[in-house]
């Protein structure tokens, strides 16, 4: 395992799943079938150049509040990467995954690895050795309100571009008049909607609707989740209140 992520893995503020004698073998023979990912949105995926989500290519998911909603976007993703038996890493999430609808859409939670670092630089610093290593399938990172340089964005997307992970970085809205290095950047500013700001090779500035009848059918959206609120239960058990 790279050493670097390891270190990760042995802070005491990261949460490794349910069984913590639960090790992902970077070796496994699924490990790294195909360049992309599918969204599970046909209407997305005719307009993003690559088809669908790019591996080892930084994203950049733009929206107000924390973000949350966008995650609905990653879920059928996040689903075919559990057949990897790599880590799936959440790096300083505004609250705790709703472990119930990440089991429900076959998305297994022992691979979820939850860091919460104490600092920006601890936040950047954790992004970029999660998108180096090659035990992670997905690397999801809440950079927050704070601000970043280009010159530190494109550490990350160089990190991204090395390693053949599904890479997103979740900034606010405000964060689209700033250039960023990202070859795909979206802003969801409406409901099931799809802002393309940027994408690299293809069409952009273009809003991309999201159908619902391509929803799993009888299962939670995550765009559906009410009002998150934490508790010590929460905390403990993988779960939202």
């Amino acid at each position: 395992m790279n050493e670097a992520l390891q270190q990760v893995i042995n802070r005491s503020d990261t949460w490794q799943g349910p069984f913590s004698n639960h090790r992902l073998c970077s070796n496994s023979d699924r490990h790294g079938q195909g360049d992309i990912l599918h969204s599970g949105y046909s209407t997305l995926d005719a307009q993003l150049h690559s088809g669908g989500w790019p591996r080892g290519s930084g994203i950049e998911v733009l929206s107000d509040g924390c973000g949350l909603g966008s995650m609905g976007l990653f879920l059928p993703a996040m689903e075919k990467l559990s057949a990897e038996g790599r880590w799936q890493v959440f790096i300083a999430p505004p609250f705790t995954p709703y472990a119930p609808l990440l089991k429900a859409r076959g998305i297994d939670t022992e691979q979820v690895l939850l860091v919460h670092p104490k600092s920006r630089e601890d936040l950047l610093w954790a992004t970029e050795q999660a998108l180096r290593s090659t035990t992670s399938s997905a690397v999801f990172s809440w950079l927050g309100a704070h601000n970043y340089s280009y010159t530190e964005l494109r550490k990350l997307q160089l990190a991204a571009s090395a390693s053949d992970s599904l890479s997103v970085l979740f900034r606010p809205l405000d964060a689209a008049r700033n250039h960023a290095p990202a070859s795909l950047r979206l802003q969801m500013r409406e409901y099931r909607r799809v802002h393309i700001l940027k994408q690299r090779g293809g069409n952009q500035g273009l809003d991309v609707d999201l159908p619902p009848a391509e929803d799993v059918p009888e299962h939670p959206q995550l765009w559906e989740v009410p009002v998150w609120q934490e508790s010590p239960q929460a905390q403990s058990a993988f779960s939202f209140a």
